[in-house]
């Protein structure tokens, strides 16, 4: 059994760890709040890009658009937006698993990496890391997703990557985040793949259903002013860049709540274990004095007879 001395300089540093695990709570629901407002915002928008481009793409007919046709090379390039710090539960290690999950050849992938957690795992298991974008995480800004979207559409107008792909965490309420995996291009006008983080299965969301047999009637032919090429030189890098800034902001917003959910859990943990370790200190206390007790009883014992 552990000794008074022991159990009270454990209780202490759980109580030290529990002040930080509360600290830290307060600290991520503040920032989930703000983080929640702007993805709420943002996403709306975002949903509608999607959703806009796949309509005018599969309105559009045959093109030899170089931005819709699937390129020569293998190369999948992959944008994984994780943390750039821990103890977020599961946050990160489900975006690794989201890409680790996929029967993808690890040497045909192209990691552009925003956050130095999943960067860094990815690396480690043998993965190539083509980009580095890790400070963008702290404070996305639209700028930003300009940015990393001009160098994809680079490579992919010069057959260094055939794909491209987007895995982040999809931010639903306060307590639900979604791994998510979705292509950008070439743009999938049938369906939108989120990939299930724990089997790496596609699975269909209810927005991805066709559509009803009043807007197949209305589905007619895409007509572009001014031309096919132009329009979509100007529409494509926009789409790019919204899904990108939008998967920013709902991968922050979901990176607070999971620290959040996490120092929550952690902090009752430590209530609990310091709990345990009172009552193994009173019994051990207890113990001390009956010892001490029955020496003294035996002594006046001894010395009686």
């Amino acid at each position: 059994m552990a000794s008074m001395r022991d159990i009270k300089r454990r209780k202490t540093s759980i109580q030290s760890t529990q002040q930080i695990t509360k600290a830290m709570k307060l600290v991520s629901t503040v920032k989930l709040q703000r983080a929640k407002t702007r993805a709420e915002r943002s996403k709306a928008y975002f949903n509608c890009m999607y959703d806009t481009v796949k309509r005018i793409i599969g309105r559009t007919g045959n093109t030899d658009h170089p931005y819709l046709i699937k390129g020569t090379s293998e190369k999948k390039a992959v944008v994984v937006i994780t943390s750039n710090r821990g103890l977020a539960g599961g946050y990160n290690s489900n975006i690794v698993k989201l890409v680790t999950g996929t029967d993808w050849d690890k040497k045909d992938i192209l990691v552009y990496a925003i956050g130095k957690k999943g960067r860094d795992v990815l690396k480690r298991r043998g993965y190539s890391i083509k980009a580095d974008y890790s400070e963008v995480v702290n404070e996305p800004l639209f700028k930003d997703a300009m940015e990393i979207s001009e160098e994809l559409l680079k490579a992919y107008e010069a057959q260094e990557i055939g794909e491209i792909w987007l895995a982040y965490t999809g931010f639903k309420n306060t307590v639900s985040h979604i791994p998510t995996l979705i292509q950008l291009l070439p743009v999938d006008v049938n369906s939108r793949a989120d990939v299930n983080a724990s089997n790496g299965t596609s699975e269909l969301e209810e927005s991805d259903l066709p559509e009803t047999v009043d807007e197949k009637k209305i589905s007619v032919p895409m007509n572009y002013e001014p031309e096919e090429t132009e329009a979509l030189d100007l529409i494509i890098p926009k789409y790019m860049a919204s899904l990108i800034y939008g998967a920013l902001i709902e991968a922050v917003a979901s990176e607070n709540g999971a620290r959040m959910q996490a120092m929550d859990s952690a902090t009752s943990n430590a209530e609990e274990m310091i709990g345990t370790l009172e009552l193994q200190y009173n019994r051990a206390r207890q113990g001390h004095i009956t010892q001490e007790l029955t020496e003294i009883i035996g002594g006046a014992e001894a010395l009686s007879s």
